[in-house]
Parts: structure tokens; sequence; C-alpha cells
């Protein structure tokens, strides 16, 4: 049996990639990659020419049956994502679980995630959190805000620039405006940024400067005093 390792990537900054993902991306048989262009311009980075292979959300549940069989050969696979680890808002999930189901053998690498930075440099709790990265954007989110309405660890949500805005006021509408926010966009790039106060404070701001890049909003738990 081969080995599926799930190797993480920088969100940003080059060097954030470690010295063990550059070695088994280098050694693998197969680069599985969310997008083979993005991928391209990583690997080509750091010197790396294995053979890229397509693997997104859209052809997971087609590509993970015969990226078993490779394994099951004996082959080396890698599993990469366009920034960031795998599996976390980003696919994954499902061929890691085709391959436990096999009895393959999985090693995800420690390395780049945005959310953990942001949670950790927000000023809020990060003892116990909640990560529910993109809220469902339209059946279902109402739903799942009211849910999240009386929970008392901080929240953890990823958002795009087109909808940070909108996903703020509803906070305030859900969770009340004075509820503490951090939003931090551009993680470990040039123009990394954290905003934060109450989300009242954040939404004004935002409505003044326009929203750019991806985002991280971090919000306080319910009854959680500074």
């Amino acid at each position: 049996m081969g080995i599926l390792y799930v190797v993480p990537t920088p969100v940003g900054n080059m060097e954030d990639m470690t010295l063990r993902a550059i070695r088994i991306l280098k050694e693998a048989d197969l680069v599985l990659a969310e997008d083979t262009r993005t991928s391209g311009i990583l690997l080509k980075h750091f010197g790396i020419q294995q053979h890229l292979l397509s693997h997104h959300k859209f052809n997971e549940h087609a590509t993970s049956a015969s990226v078993v069989e490779r394994l099951r050969a004996g082959q080396t696979v890698a599993l990469i994502s366009d920034a960031g680890t795998p599996g976390i808002s980003d696919p994954g999930f499902f061929l890691v679980r085709e391959a436990v189901r096999a009895g393959i053998e999985v090693q995800t690498l420690p390395g780049a995630t945005a959310f953990v930075p942001a949670l950790v440099s927000s000023g809020l709790p990060c003892d116990r959190f909640c990560f529910e990265g993109f809220l469902p954007q339209k059946k279902g989110r109402q739903t799942r805000l009211q849910w999240l309405a009386d929970e008392e660890r901080t929240m953890v949500f990823y958002e795009s620039p087109y909808r940070v805005v909108k996903t703020l006021q509803q906070f305030c509408e859900v969770f009340g405006p004075d509820r503490q926010v951090s939003v931090c966009r551009e993680i470990s790039k040039v123009y990394e940024e954290s905003v934060r106060g109450s989300l009242s404070e954040v939404v004004a701001h935002f409505l003044e400067h326009e929203p750019r890049g991806e985002f991280v909003i971090v919000v306080e738990g319910k009854n959680h005093k500074l």
C-alpha cells in the first residue's frame, strides 16, 4: 500500500512552505491539485516537477476511486489545495474518507491554514472556539445564524470580499451590534490587516473602505467579558 499525504501550502507568503512539504511533493508519484495552474506556479517556485492531476469539488467523487487504486498499487500520492490545508473549506475530505475506508495510511502534515493566525491574533478567547467556515449563501443561512446566536465559544468564519459587509450586517442583527469582532484579511500577504471592534464599528469601517482580499471573521461568543 502507498501513503496519501495531505500537504498544506502557503495561504499567501511562500516562506511559510515547510521543508517537509517540499520533500514530500518532490518524492510523490502523483500530486493532486485543486487548480493545476495555481499549484503549477507553487511547484515551479520550489523546483518540484512531479505530475499534477486536477482534483477539485466538481470531480473528486469521480477521481477518488482511481486515486485509491493507485494507492493500493503502492504509489505515493500528495493532495494539495490552492492555499492552506486541504479539507478545511477545501476539497479533501471525500478522498481521505475513501482512503481510510480502503485501509490506506493517511498522513497530514502540519502547516498553513488561514483561521489559526486570525483567531490567535484576534484578542478573543482561543482556548475554546467553533469553526464555521463559509456560511450557506442562501438556503439554511438564517437558520444557521439563529442557531449560533447562543454560542458561547469564539466563532470563526470565512468570507469573500463581495459578501463580507452583508455578512457583518447580518451578524449585527443576530448577535447584536455591540458584540466584539476581529476581521482579518490577506493573512501573511503584503497588505495583511486586522480590523477590531464592535460589529457596528467594523461594519462602518468596511462601508467606508472597500473590502479587498480574502477574509477571516472572528466573533466573540455570547456572554464573554473581556
